[in-house]
């Protein structure tokens, strides 16, 4: 039926337009999975990990609430916060379902922020999600991926080494095979 909102056929901005959205929401509830791991470890005592908000400016506000606003700066890492002990921690989180996440998902801006954490010996690393599996890397490791696996992008198989525990909640910093946690990695 050619006014049916499902039917794609001969649409294809409404299709993008649909996929698009549909990632959108699996990115935002990938971030809730995140900060689920974040309630948990702060519950534990283990971390004090906080999303960072957008940098932005409002605009101006409408009578029912609506906000236009202004992004006034490149997104930071999604996630900052103190580990036990006092060791800082700053990372980003990447979702995909697509079966590989391109390494230039994470922002340029990002990646500078991420190798001066890394670099004044913060835990610094990409939380990543392939469909249904959940990944910690190390930014070093994230950062160096043309040397490490050969191209620019990683599959779940690539980083199995890196895969941390799912719990209805994504348990970022503790792996499932060999090590306990990603500080002994570090």
């Amino acid at each position: 039926m050619k006014n049916d909102p499902w039917n794609f056929e001969n649409d294809g901005a409404a299709e993008r337009k649909y996929k698009a959205a549909m990632s959108n929401g699996r990115g935002r509830q990938f971030e809730m999975m995140i900060e689920g791991g974040c309630r948990h470890y702060k519950a534990l005592g283990r971390a004090k990990i906080e999303k960072m908000p957008e940098p932005f400016r409002c605009l101006k506000k409408d009578p029912r609430g609506i906000a236009t606003v202004r992004f006034t700066a490149h997104a930071e890492p999604d996630y900052m916060g103190t580990l036990q002990g006092g060791r800082a921690i700053a990372f980003e989180a990447k979702y995909t379902d697509k079966d590989r996440l391109l390494q230039n998902a994470v922002t340029e801006t990002q990646a500078q922020s991420l190798q001066m954490h890394n670099d004044m010996d913060a835990l610094a690393a990409v939380c990543i999600g392939i469909q249904d599996q959940y990944f910690m890397i190390p930014w070093n490791i994230f950062a160096n991926m043309k040397g490490n696996y050969g191209r620019k992008y990683v599959t779940a198989a690539d980083v199995e080494e890196y895969r941390v525990k799912f719990t209805g909640v994504v348990q970022f910093l503790d792996y499932i095979h060999g090590t306990t946690n990603i500080l002994e990695l570090i």
